[in-house]
């Protein structure tokens, strides 16, 4: 048994060297140490497998499904944008507004998440108040962190010390039992980032900004073509020549410049009460029915024609060019042509677009010109952007199966984005079904976050299980799996309880806020350089063993463990948000030394009063 222990503590401390150093994955290096458990013999196969089948694991991976609905649906950029406009041009309104905005939405979704939603919204509003990002990106990334100790599913350390008080028997930790602690340490956090932290941020520093073609969404894409006057809405009267007709009879390129991008019709096959409206991409067979609705492009002094011959009602409404275009079935990409490309000095009618790969050419940028006119007649040219229309299913087809384009951007997205459009009120219903049924416990944790991913998928939230799978962090979800044997190893072969003792021995003599002082800024220095979930996987059972041994309450122990692990403010790469603030913000690794130190021993000084007050020894 003692080899083992030694072997067990040599696999981790080879696994934390390698998670500090950074070279290799973090979820490798896990599968890496749990192999190495199960090959010397210290765990089972079952025991090495139990983390995959944790509850804690499983919730976490709903969670991000969850989250991924909240951010498709655009309801987290929505109450982004609606508060932080209320700041004006007032820099302190909007630091409060922001960590405020931030910290809530962290609360119940992912860190990584909110913050990569709402940085280009900051960094615009700073740059209208002239304003340098630096000064609100990191109190943007470190309210992120804060806000997650708000509530059970706002961070993983959360979840794993309330799983680790039910396997030594206690009582779990619920919803909002953090909550107390966690705006404690939100207000101090915030009062010190406002003031001392507001003067250790970096003021000169500059983003410089510029139009990539990968961050245009589709409606942008629209605009950016100036489609304006040439996307034409018209629908087909009772009685209409066009009706019973194929749109390859009807030759209106020829004889009207018009053509027909997509039809708009209701079908009430299976429901006569309510019809459901579907979109399908024109096409040379597509036959015209009463009271269809057509896309058209062209230029307008023909559209008065066509109206006049066919009886049809134009439907225009202003400034909704981009909603003609972009629905859940149907959207528009910028596509560029290779230098190898075999449509180049091919024609736009000769090269077939529209029926090799069932997409219409609307425009076409050359050089920053946008050539709308008599486009079948345009030789096309490298260098050459077009933009495409047609089914989401086809653009991403181009994308994939193609020598003769690049499609720009990442179509899938935009495509999840389209579905998603309108869905926002249905994501906040989503999400205040779960809170609900979590707080009063109406089904376990885990059952309420996996119908919330479900319905997040079955609504249209998410546009379907691959969209689903793609918004899960898999590198977070292996890890936390992975991590947990090494818990079960250590407790296995005595190592929690050599540990638990070691630090009962050296601050015992103290009493309990001693000890749990020194396991909150243990778990605070690791989790620096380590990520917080395996912090807290390692440290939990570590500190309810102390606890049981001293005879007092294992839950302020556990809430020290994971308030500190989730404190993670001195270096960029102790969380994913410092990573993504610190390019963005052109911060040094010494910024957030500067800052994150201070506020670290701030909140540590503070949470030594807090956490007894709450959860009494």
């Amino acid at each position: 048994m003692e080899s083992q222990l030694v072997l067990t503590f040599i696999i981790l401390g080879v696994a934390t060297i390698f998670f500090m150093v950074g070279r290799i994955r973090s979820d490798l290096v896990a599968l890496l140490s749990l192999l190495a458990l199960l090959l010397s013999g210290v765990i089972t196969t079952t025991e090495a497998l139990a983390g995959f089948s944790n509850s804690v694991v499983i919730m976490i991976a709903g969670l991000f499904v969850v989250g991924g609905g909240i951010l498709r649906t655009g309801l987290a950029k929505m109450a982004g944008n609606l508060l932080l406009r209320l700041a004006g041009k007032s820099e302190m309104k909007l630091l409060i507004l922001l960590m405020s905005v931030v910290a809530i939405l962290s609360a119940f979704m992912s860190n990584t998440g909110t913050v990569a939603v709402l940085l280009p919204v900051v960094i615009s509003l700073a740059l209208g108040m002239n304003k340098s990002p630096s000064q609100f990106l990191i109190p943007l990334a470190f309210a992120s962190s804060l806000g997650g100790v708000l509530t059970l599913i706002g961070t993983p350390p959360n979840l794993i010390v309330s799983e680790t008080l039910k396997q030594y028997g206690y009582e779990r930790l619920s919803f909002f039992d953090f909550t107390p602690i966690g705006i404690v340490a939100l207000l101090t956090g915030m009062l010190f980032l406002l003031t001392i932290g507001r003067q250790l941020l970096p003021k000169e520093k500059q983003v410089k900004s510029k139009r990539s073609h990968g961050s245009i969404s589709a409606k942008e894409l629209a605009n950016y073509y100036e489609l304006t006057d040439t996307i034409h809405r018209v629908r087909v009267r009772r009685g209409s020549p066009m009706k019973g007709k194929n749109l390859a009879d009807l030759r209106l390129p020829g004889n009207y410049q018009l053509c027909v991008l997509k039809i708009e019709r209701k079908s009430s096959e299976g429901n006569k009460i309510f019809p459901v409206t579907y979109q399908e991409m024109a096409g040379p067979n597509s036959t015209v029915r009463e009271h269809d609705i057509l896309y058209l492009q062209g230029p307008l002094q023909q559209l008065s024609r066509l109206l006049e011959d066919y009886l049809l009602d134009l439907q225009q409404e202003k400034d909704a060019t981009s909603e003609y275009l972009i629905s859940k079935q149907l959207g528009i990409a910028e596509v560029l042509l290779t230098p190898q490309s075999s449509l180049i000095n091919e024609t736009v009618e000769s090269v077939n677009f529209r029926e090799k790969y069932n997409l219409n050419i609307l425009a076409i940028n050359r050089k920053g010109e946008y050539l709308l006119k008599d486009m079948s007649k345009q030789k096309l040219r490298f260098g050459d952007a077009l933009l495409v229309q047609g089914s989401w299913d086809e653009i991403e087809l181009l994308a994939r199966e193609t020598d003769d384009v690049v499609v720009v951007g990442q179509p899938q997205e935009q495509a999840s984005m389209a579905a998603a459009n309108g869905k926002a009120p249905i994501a906040a219903f989503i999400m205040l079904g779960m809170l609900v049924m979590m707080t009063f416990e109406v089904v376990s944790a885990v059952t309420a976050v996996i119908i919330a991913a479900m319905l997040m998928v079955m609504t249209g939230c998410l546009r379907n299980m691959d969209d689903a799978y793609g918004r899960i962090n898999w590198e977070s979800v292996v890890l936390i799996a992975a991590m947990l044997p090494m818990a079960t190893a250590l407790e296995k072969t005595g190592g929690v309880q050599l540990l638990s003792e070691n630090i009962v021995q050296m601050l015992g003599g103290y009493g309990p806020l001693a000890v749990m002082a020194g396991f909150y800024l243990l778990t605070t220095f690791f989790s620096q350089f380590i990520s917080n979930t395996a912090t807290a996987v390692l440290f939990s059972p570590i500190a309810v063993t102390a606890a049981i041994s001293m005879g007092v309450s294992p839950y302020p122990m556990l809430l020290a463990v994971s308030i500190a692990a989730s404190m993670a403010f001195a270096t960029p790469v102790a969380s994913p948000t410092n990573a993504l603030v610190m390019t963005a913000g052109g911060y040094k690794f010494s910024d957030f030394v500067k800052v994150g130190v201070p506020l670290q021993a701030v909140i540590w000084f503070v949470m030594m009063f807090a956490i007894p007050f709450f959860f009494p020894f």
